[in-house]
């Protein structure tokens, strides 16, 4: 990450200090004082802490070297470049019937899933490719705007192969940011030959420009208006380009019973659903000999898996047990503003710092070629791979599971050893505060212990990123599981 790198991501954190109204105040629940008060409690605390949107700062500077190690992915043939709307004509037919039946896989098993309005349902009709592509796009419920372009994002200090770059206005429908800015897209020709591994790493970090942007009745999009999926749940501010696309990133699947019945409307996420959606599609691409395509919604299912990865992705408020949360609420019911004004800004800022120095430092050893830094090693480390078997339950019962339960030493282990204006000032708001925050430098002044804890932090983070991206990724090439319907 280096200098500055969550400028969008704290511009979010500036307005969870500043905004603290709630949403959904309409929600039925029995007229018990108690649940009322621990309701609003919940509500508004959930509402604002929803983001980042974003989690893992470029995914693909990690799933590069999660796969690395998987032969059959650094190892395949070359795949060759091809175009959405050529896959579509190819294969427009035949994705009727798979469209069909992934839209009742949804139904079937993922709670709270807003079904896809029936007019909406992918058609052929022998459509010329620009329709084609909109009715796809339409037929999965995401940004219409997306770029879904010809391209590869060249890893730092790794060679464009003579490549043309491509400006990032033709890979994301985001603005150029400080994040960003140290990405290199190169464009790819249609029939190009292209390294698997290449494809799928690009990919995986491609959800994150675009695909899940104002996909709700409230975003003030005409698509939104349309795709059925109801007014944001938690999250949102009109202010953050990114902040509608947090309920398909996030994973809250491990609250107490309280929160759930205090708040229902984090229940209202929607992983598994792309997750099981791209993965369909990826199958479907394999199968009918279309391998480019079939890397490449793989790698958009593999965004998703590794979302879930992040604590702060998980747990609505890691570090603030659930007493605490309604307690901080009772006291701003009371007029007493500050604790929980205080407790938004400190996990935000602490969610920031995490992923801040995630990405300085990936960057940084891809720079140096310090392929033998631990977390890259982390990435790579297969040790632990045969303890896990992805499976449609996953994303719920392991993979956030393991994140929800290591939220809480997470946050302490930043609150301990970063310096306390990074993680317990009110008044200091990440990466507007100051301009071009840079945590791995400040983790390197910060002493032995520092360093030490922060890196092990990173490396256990790390090493489940590349563990459940590969257990996917083989999971992927095996025939399709059938699972019984969990509703």
């Amino acid at each position: 990450m280096g200098g500055g790198a969550f400028s969008r991501g704290a511009r979010l954190a500036g307005h969870n200090r500043r905004s603290l109204k709630g949403r959904d105040a309409a929600v039925n629940l029995p007229e018990c004082s108690a649940l009322r008060w621990a309701r609003r409690g919940v509500l508004a605390l959930a509402c604002l802490v929803a983001g980042p949107a974003m989690a893992w700062s470029n995914h693909a500077l990690c799933t590069w070297p999660a796969l690395s190690v998987l032969s059959e992915v650094a190892q395949a043939v070359p795949v060759q470049a091809e175009s959405l709307e050529t896959f579509l004509s190819a294969e427009a037919g035949a994705l009727v019937p798979v469209l069909a039946q992934e839209e009742q896989w949804a139904r079937n098993h993922v709670p709270t899933y807003p079904p896809r309005p029936e007019t909406l349902a992918f058609k052929a009709d022998g459509a010329a490719p620009a329709e084609l592509r909109r009715r796809f796009l339409a037929a999965l419920r995401i940004n219409p705007e997306s770029r879904l372009t010809l391209h590869l994002q060249v890893l730092p200090g790794q060679s464009a192969g003579g490549r043309p770059s491509v400006p990032e206005s033709t890979v994301t429908t985001l603005e150029r940011n400080a994040e960003t800015r140290s990405n290199t897209y190169v464009g790819l020709r249609a029939g190009e030959a292209v390294a698997v591994l290449d494809v799928v790493t690009t990919a995986s970090d491609e959800p994150d420009h675009g695909l899940d942007i104002g996909l709700w009745q409230d975003s003030g999009t005409p698509y939104g208006r349309v795709y059925g999926f109801g007014k944001q749940p938690f999250g949102a501010n009109p202010a953050i380009e990114f902040a509608s696309q947090a309920p398909f990133h996030i994973g809250y699947f491990h609250e107490a019973a309280i929160v759930y019945k205090a708040a229902p409307f984090l229940l209202r996420t929607y992983p598994e659903y792309r997750i099981h959606l791209y993965e369909t599609l990826a199958r479907h691409a394999f199968a009918s000999g279309h391998p480019y395509w079939g890397w490449r919604f793989a790698g958009w299912a593999l965004h998703y898996i590794q979302d879930m990865t992040q604590p702060y992705h998980a747990r609505v408020l890691p570090g603030v047990s659930v007493p605490a949360m309604l307690w901080i609420n009772t006291l701003d019911l009371a007029g007493v503003h500050g604790p929980k004004e205080r407790a938004i800004t400190y996990v935000t800022n602490r969610h920031l710092a995490i992923e801040n120095y995630q990405l300085g430092r990936l960057r940084g050893d891809w720079l140096r070629h310090d392929f033998d830094d631990a977390p890259l090693l982390a990435l790579k480390d297969t040790a632990r791979d045969g303890a896990v078997h992805y499976t449609d339950a996953a994303p719920r019962t392991t993979i956030t599971q393991e994140s929800a339960a290591y939220a809480d030493a997470l946050d302490k282990t930043i609150e301990r050893y970063l310096p306390a204006k990074y993680t317990s000032d009110p008044d200091y708001v990440f990466g507007v505060t100051e301009a071009d925050v840079d945590i791995r430098a400040v983790v390197a002044k910060s002493g032995a212990a520092a360093q030490a804890a922060m890196t092990q932090a990173l490396v256990r983070l790390l090493g489940n990123f590349g563990r459940h991206t590969r257990s996917f990724v083989r999971a992927l090439r095996e025939p399709a599981q059938v699972e019984p319907v969990r509703r």
